[in-house]
């Protein structure tokens, strides 16, 4: 049995995605297809423009047959935490035997020669990355700096270092270091990726990336949207714009991370993960002089600390999430399973994940107190042993409650501004057999 499994945000859901997922199952032919997915809260530091349950739908409705949530701690860390969550979900089932991730260069042989440089960390690598950071490089680029003058002896430098320079492959190294710090058996394969770049602004037609697509949204340019994303995707996305539940923006949030901002002191931010180095103060001044979240972001960013990272951090510093906290969730990994989406077909494949998996299922959220108390229980003694530590697998799924309660406060119509969607809203099913 050969099952593919991709990792996504569909944030939203475009012609681009489409050309990948059904590229990845003509490369791999496989007979199911997993799809680890970031919920309410996505890579880039923002919310969701539609909901989990939304994407799921049209994820599953797409040619997925499992859609799986990236818990919500793992997808507002960088490339390294947000693929750590990702290929732990994946590895996890036990159940996929190859991952395919889209990649600018389509060079999966240089990705991995970085890969090995980065998980063996050589002395001369090392000394070269400590020198570019104390030159006040961002993390990025003083590894990119120190890769390519690590590499400079080897005939294939250069494209080392083009492997470094777009979105799409320093997020597929990072999958590779994953599959490798898991031990995982999971195959890689790359796809080329057509047209448009990952964060390229510009609308260019029939293919466009997400941010061009979320910007035509936000300036209520509907027609053109309806041209770069498939049928089904623009019917979901019209029927929650009309529910009032979409679209959600960064700027949806000012109240809320100004105010968090405003209440907070020196001391309780230094214990938020990736507030360092003066980072701090600059949150606290910044937040005092600024009256948006735009102002904000463009007052506290450095040649250092890019506009993405100022705003991963930002919702880190919103949701409490400490730098201690961030450190035990990467050294263990995911803890559960959680399931937003199936097809009939997926759901045999459910059925074989809950046989071989050593981690819990979670399809239904309102009871994930029993899973922790049987957890718990299992330490003891059990038929079937689970990998997961309890207070880890606690502390992660309710981040994910709390993400989704925060995020139904950001609805236009209040009438779905409710708490604890998570406990009430049921896993997504299609049947397309």
């Amino acid at each position: 049995m050969r099952v593919l499994g991709v990792v996504v945000e569909y944030n939203p859901f475009h012609n681009g995605h489409l050309h990948h997922l059904n590229e990845a199952k003509a490369l791999i032919a496989p007979d199911y297809t997993i799809a680890v997915m970031s919920g309410n809260f996505v890579q880039r530091g923002e919310p969701a423009i539609l909901d989990k349950f939304s994407r799921a739908e049209i994820a599953v409705k797409m040619g997925i047959d499992v859609v799986f949530e990236l818990p919500f701690v793992y997808s507002i860390q960088d490339a390294g935490g947000f693929a750590k969550g990702s290929i732990g979900v994946l590895e996890r089932t036990n159940v996929v035997t190859d991952v395919v991730f889209g990649s600018e260069s389509k060079d999966l042989d240089g990705l991995n020669k970085v890969s090995e440089v980065l998980i063996n960390q050589p002395k001369p690598f090392k000394k070269l990355l400590n020198k570019y950071l104390k030159e006040g490089l961002s993390f990025p680029n003083a590894r990119k700096y120190a890769l390519n003058e690590y590499f400079q002896p080897f005939n294939y430098a250069q494209d080392i270092v083009s492997v470094l320079e777009q979105s799409n492959d320093i997020l597929g190294l990072e999958y590779l270091n994953s599959l490798k710090l898991y031990k995982s058996d999971i195959e890689p394969h790359v796809i080329k990726r057509v047209k448009a770049k990952y964060n390229q602004s510009e609308f260019t037609g029939e293919i466009s990336s997400a941010t061009a697509i979320r910007n035509l949204i936000k300036n209520n340019d509907i027609n053109r949207v309806e041209q770069s994303v498939p049928k089904l995707s623009y019917e979901i996305l019209m029927r929650e714009i009309d529910l009032g539940k979409s679209p959600i923006f960064f700027e949806s949030m000012r109240e809320m991370i100004l105010a968090k901002l405003r209440m907070l002191k020196k001391e309780d931010l230094l214990k938020i993960d990736g507030v360092k180095e003066g980072l701090e103060r600059r949150f606290i001044d910044c937040s005092k002089r600024n009256a948006t979240l735009t102002e904000l972001i463009e007052c506290v960013k450095t040649k250092r600390f890019t506009l993405t990272r100022v705003k991963r951090t930002l919702l880190k510093i919103f949701f409490d999430l400490k730098e201690e906290q961030v450190k035990l969730y990467n050294r263990y990994g995911p803890q559960y399973l959680r399931v937003l989406g199936f097809t009939k077909k997926g759901q045999e494949l459910l059925n074989e994940i809950k046989r071989v998996s050593s981690y819990p299922i979670i399809t239904t959220p309102s009871r994930y107190k029993r899973i922790y108390n049987k957890l718990s229980d299992e330490m003891l003694s059990s038929k079937k042993k689970y990998q997961s530590i309890p207070e880890i697998y606690l502390s992660q799924i309710e981040y994910d409650f709390l993400a989704s309660n925060i995020y139904s406060l950001l609805f236009k119509n209040k009438e779905f501004a409710s708490y604890e969607p998570d406990k009430k809203n049921q896993v997504i099913i299609f049947d397309n057999l």
